[in-house]
C-alpha cells in the first residue's frame, strides 16, 4: 500500500535547508567559506577552523525566524531549555569542538514552544552562533513534526490568518447545523443569522481563550523568553 507522502512527519531540518537555498546563491555556495565570511564581515563569537565547517549546517538568523513563524517555534538561548540534551548532542559538541580545537559557547535550540516548559521529544535542533546572525547547526535530535504543524498553526501567524480562520470555521458549523432547529422556513437570512451567530460564538471563545493563556501570534513569539505567548 502507497505511503501517502503528505502524511510523513516534518523534518524540520529539512525545512529549514529549503528555506537556505532560497537566500543563498550558487554563486555565494560554490565559495570558500572564509571568503563568504569575509565578504560578510562576519566577526566569530565560536572559535572555528573555518576549513573544517560544513555549509550545509550554517544558517542566517532570518531564515530560522521565517521557519519558526511557519511551525509556530522558539529559538532561544538554552538556558531557557527546560528538556536533557540527549547523549548525542553532547557527542556532536565534544566532536565540533576536538575538529576545531574549540570551546563551544552561546548555545541556542530551535523547538516548539512546550519544550521550553515541559520535558518532551519533539525535534530539538541545537546551534552556536558563528557571528553577523548566522549560525552552526550542531545536532538535531527527537521526534519530527506533526505533518499537518505548519497548516494547524497557519491562523496564528496574523489577525489577517485568524480572521479568515474564524470565517471558516463558522462556515462549516452554519452548514452542519439543522435550519429547522431554529426556523420552520429557512431562508437567506435566516442562513446569515445563524452564520454571524456561529461567527460571534467561535470568535467569543477564541478572544477569551487567547486573553485568558496569554497567547499570541507567532511573530511576536518565534524569540520570546516568556511562557505566556
Amino acid at each position: 500500500m502507497m505511503k501517502l507522502n503528505f502524511l510523513n512527519k516534518t523534518n524540520i531540518e529539512e525545512v529549514l535547508s529549503s528555506e537556505r537555498e532560497k537566500y543563498f546563491t550558487n554563486t555565494q555556495s560554490s565559495e570558500s567559506l572564509s571568503d563568504l565570511f569575509d565578504k560578510l564581515d562576519i566577526k566569530t563569537q565560536n572559535d572555528f577552523d573555518f576549513d573544517e565547517l560544513e555549509s550545509k549546517h550554517i544558517y542566517h538568523l532570518d531564515q530560522i525566524r521565517v521557519v519558526c513563524i511557519h511551525y509556530r517555534l522558539r529559538f532561544l538561548d538554552i538556558k531557557y531549555f527546560k528538556g536533557k540534551l540527549p547523549e548525542s548532542a553532547h557527542e556532536a559538541i565534544d566532536s565540533i569542538e576536538k575538529t576545531h580545537n574549540t570551546v563551544l559557547s552561546d548555545f541556542k535550540i530551535m523547538a516548539p514552544s512546550v519544550l521550553f516548559r515541559l520535558e518532551k521529544k519533539d525535534d530539538p535542533l541545537l546551534f552556536v552562533p558563528l557571528g553577523n546572525s548566522y549560525f552552526y547547526l550542531v545536532h538535531k535530535w527527537g521526534n519530527d513534526l506533526h505533518p499537518f504543524r505548519k497548516i494547524m498553526m497557519w491562523s496564528f501567524k496574523s489577525i489577517r490568518n485568524l480572521l479568515l480562520s474564524l470565517l471558516g470555521l463558522s462556515w462549516i458549523a452554519t452548514e452542519l447545523t439543522p435550519m429547522g432547529l431554529f426556523t420552520k422556513n429557512p431562508d437567506s437570512a435566516s442562513y446569515w443569522m445563524l452564520y454571524f451567530f456561529m461567527f460571534k460564538a467561535i470568535a467569543s471563545i477564541v478572544l477569551f481563550y487567547g486573553f485568558a493563556m496569554g497567547k499570541n501570534f507567532n511573530p511576536a513569539i518565534w524569540n520570546s523568553k516568556y511562557n505566556k505567548s
